[in-house]
């Protein structure tokens, strides 16, 4: 996969905006951040719970690593070149939700 497909399914989800974060590209829902990528591509990093983390890594952990933010976790590093579409689409969405909220 590459940045511009992810950029396509996270474009998708109602209210998403992109906007620079640092060395990074991001995603936003209301403002708040719910992935990141750097703009070179290769990677995405995903801001999901420890559930569907956990889930990732287990069953592919060369593709889903844990992301960590110093001594806190926070999402999950995707290998964007040996990752299924489908499951990042399902990823991004998960992390929408998450972020957007109940309304």
């Amino acid at each position: 996969m590459l940045l511009d497909d992810v950029r396509r399914m996270a474009m998708a989800l109602r209210a998403t905006t992109e906007s620079p974060h640092h060395h990074y590209t991001s995603f936003r829902v209301r403002g708040r951040i719910y992935a990141t990528a750097p703009v070179e591509g290769g990677l995405l990093h995903v801001f999901v719970d420890e559930e569907d983390r956990d889930r990732m890594v287990n069953i592919d952990p060369a593709t889903y690593t844990i992301l960590g933010w110093g001594k806190k976790v926070v999402g999950l590093r995707v290998d964007l070149g040996s990752a299924k579409p489908g499951d990042v689409g399902a990823l991004l969405r998960i992390a929408w939700e998450r972020k957007a909220g109940k309304r």
